[in-house]
């Protein structure tokens, strides 16, 4: 399928939604959401290398005086900085009786044990071994080799984003009851946002899809025209591509209009099952939005009082996404799920 022309862009970001089109009124999408298009993609995404590392955290999320913790597929991991200011990762578990290290405070780059004492730099120490662990700027990584079992890299593999320092940076974090899969295939399936999210998009069209087999000049990725709604009838009109680049990590970038290059980066961290045994998943969102308008300086600049209200409309999204995801994974465990 070849995309139509893009969205022109205007002088000002905002458009006025000409002839709005009511949510019911709209064309379905159910048959172009091909359950086995949305799978063959999912498919390809888990084929591809992760390199066994996992996002964790945001940047912003560590300070100086106290760590970051996180359960990746049951295995408890702590992160803090050392004295050099340096990213160290590792086993949340005490070696020496087992006490939480996520409840230990760190002390001129060293965490010290809240229990007995026992003071780590980052080096081995008294049985505790360092994990790797990336700082990309926007989120936090640590590499499991004993979780992920494939051919471990010396870094991840970090989406090309705009540059943190001139760009208006948000994570949101959340988790659900599913697996990463569940996740990831939520997010190849762009037929469902002006459906499932009348709030934030309207006016949707998939004008192109991934390659198939016998295809391979076409990119693997979803193109999406899409407006993003402001206030009534006010929107902003954009062209959106898609794309998988690891088995846990869906990103979407603008490819024109307002915000070109712009991305949203949706990573699927798996936490383990819980107590009924029922998988959880975390869900790290990082929105990375960059405009060339002169404007968006001054935005940049309060862009500590924007975040939240990022976070906010993240969550907005995500408590429908989850709630989708959960359900696939519901009917998938049941051998209910007809995709």
């Amino acid at each position: 399928m070849t995309p139509a022309g893009p969205p022109r862009r205007g002088r000002l970001p905002l458009r006025l939604r000409r002839a709005p089109v009511a949510w019911e009124r709209q064309r379905p999408t159910w048959r172009e959401a091909r359950p086995a298009l949305i799978a063959d993609a999912l498919k390809r995404a888990q084929a591809r290398p992760s390199g066994n590392w996992y996002v964790v955290a945001a940047s912003r999320d560590l300070r100086a005086d106290r760590p970051v913790a996180r359960t990746v597929e049951g295995h408890e991991v702590v992160l803090w900085r050392d004295q050099r200011g340096d990213l160290v990762a590792g086993p949340g578990v005490c070696p020496h009786l087992g006490a939480p290290l996520r409840d230990s405070p760190v002390h001129c780059g060293t965490l010290v044990c809240h229990w007995h004492g026992l003071a780590l730099d980052g080096a081995p120490s008294a049985g505790w071994e360092p994990w790797p662990a990336h700082d990309d700027g926007v989120l936090l990584w640590v590499r499991l080799d004993d979780v992920g079992g494939e051919e471990p890299t010396a870094v991840p593999t970090v989406p090309v984003r705009p540059d943190p320092d001139h760009a208006l940076v948000a994570v949101y974090t959340g988790s659900g009851r599913c697996k990463p899969e569940d996740v990831v295939a939520n997010r190849l399936d762009p037929w469902h946002g002006a459906w499932f999210h009348p709030y934030s998009f309207v006016d949707l069209t998939v004008v192109s899809t991934p390659r198939p087999p016998d295809e391979p000049a076409v990119p693997d990725a979803f193109t999406v025209d899409v407006s993003f709604k402001v206030a009534g009838r006010l929107i902003v009109p954009v062209r959106a591509e898609f794309t998988a680049p690891g088995p846990r990590t869906v990103v979407m970038r603008i490819t024109d209009g307002e915000g070109e290059g712009s991305v949203v980066e949706t990573h699927a961290t798996p936490l383990g099952a819980d107590a009924t045994g029922t998988p959880r998943t975390a869900v790290v969102e990082a929105v990375v939005a960059a405009s060339g308008r002169p404007g968006f300086a001054l935005m940049r600049r309060v862009g500590p009082l924007l975040a939240p209200l990022v976070r906010r409309a993240a969550g907005r999204l995500w408590r429908d996404d989850l709630a989708y995801a959960e359900r696939r994974w519901s009917l998938r465990s049941t051998g209910r799920f007809p995709g």
